[in-house]
């Protein structure tokens, strides 16, 4: 047995790049990518991380039958886990080759220029990005036009935090050291879709420069297979992490989806507070309380849907999520409740006024408290 050991241990070369592969519901899209990446990186020793997000299509399942009889793939199933920035940091963190890069499960990135983003970071770049937008670099393939138009705002936004070093910081194909990646991971966000912008701007802080970036043109392909993953949640979360940034990580990105959700929720409280004051004539403190519920019920299964659709709850879950986001909340409410109504009958501030201010106190407290009991 010791002897078997030691052949295998000699006959075993560490891979110079894995390849992470974040997927959710890409079963079809798996092995064909494995095999274009074989091709494209003849000649190299890689490995290809697949890090799945429990798909209900049987993802994982089918790269772990790939993985047994392709010793240079594997897979991180997670389970209660979703986001894929969350699962370009696992799999990057459990790689211990000299780069990693990060490529989609969809076949819109082109493989075969892995071989010339790794030659770029050999040579001493810090980052090397895939780009749609630079040299004969092209998305018009991959893009509806209202896509590209998106892509070309969300670009010009990034450039707030990049500058104009990279023509583009939405790319979720790059390639990197794994030195760097370890140097700032500490520091970067779980949260989100758009880790190479996170990367960019986390990297520049903590290593007081800017980050040496590289970018090779390819042109972006329609999807192989299954669909897309853009929604409204991604663009919320990326404007979450534009401004999180701005505030140079001081405010992460659930906690601004977090008080969007409050922000709308004011309004669904003023609107139930009017209505039950004015029309219904309730007294102010009762107006307040159905107002505060109501808006507690509503930011609930927005905070659901959006800032913690990586911790979605479902089914009884969901139930007694609500529950729990009631009780934590409860302690919020009774100060809302109080302060406002103190503001309102020593005429202070008139019921709107009012209104806002107990509403808006109570806000930071159950973030706080509902990331711990809630969505924990």
């Amino acid at each position: 047995m010791t002897e078997l050991k030691n052949m295998s241990a000699q006959n075993w070369i560490s891979p110079t790049l894995s390849v992470i592969v974040p997927t959710f519901n890409e079963r079809d899209n798996i092995a064909p990518l494995i095999e274009k990446l074989e091709a494209a990186l003849a000649g190299t020793t890689f490995e290809v991380i697949i890090v799945d997000d429990n798909s209900p299509d049987g993802t994982a399942d089918l790269a772990k039958q790939i993985a047994t009889h392709k010793p240079h793939v594997r897979c991180i199933h997670r389970i209660g886990r979703r986001g894929l920035s969350s699962a370009c940091i696992e799999g990057m963190a459990s790689s211990a080759a000299e780069f990693v890069a990060v490529i989609d499960a969809d076949h819109q990135h082109d493989e075969t220029i892995l071989t010339q983003m790794l030659e770029q970071a050999r040579a001493g770049s810090d980052i090397v990005v895939g780009s749609r937008y630079t040299g004969e670099g092209s998305s018009q393939e991959g893009f509806s036009a209202s896509r590209q138009k998106g892509s070309e705002l969300a670009t010009r936004l990034s450039g707030l935090l990049t500058g104009k070093a990279l023509s583009d910081p939405m790319s979720g194909f790059f390639l990197l050291r794994r030195s760097l990646f370890n140097q700032i991971v500490p520091r970067l966000s779980r949260e989100g879709f758009k880790i190479l912008l996170d990367i960019i701007a986390t990297g520049n802080r903590q290593l007081g420069r800017k980050l040496t970036i590289t970018e090779v043109p390819y042109t972006f392909r329609p999807r192989f297979a299954g669909e897309s993953k853009m929604s409204a949640l991604v663009v919320a979360q990326f404007l979450g992490l534009i401004v999180s940034q701005i505030s140079r990580g001081i405010l992460p990105t659930s906690f601004l989806l977090f008080s969007l959700v409050g922000a709308s929720g004011v309004v669904v409280h003023l609107s139930v507070l009017t209505f039950a004051f004015e029309v219904l004539d309730f007294n102010f403190a009762n107006s307040q309380l159905a107002a505060t519920l109501v808006a507690m019920t509503t930011n609930y299964l927005l905070n659901n849907e959006l800032t913690y659709a990586d911790k979605k709850l479902t089914g009884r879950r969901f139930w007694t999520g609500l529950l729990s986001f009631y009780l934590v909340c409860s302690f919020g409410t009774l100060a809302n409740v109080s302060v406002a109504s103190v503001l309102f009958e020593t005429h202070m501030a008139n019921f709107i006024v009012a209104g806002i201010a107990g509403a808006v106190m109570s806000v930071v407290f159950n973030y706080a408290v509902t990331r711990i009991f809630t969505w924990r």
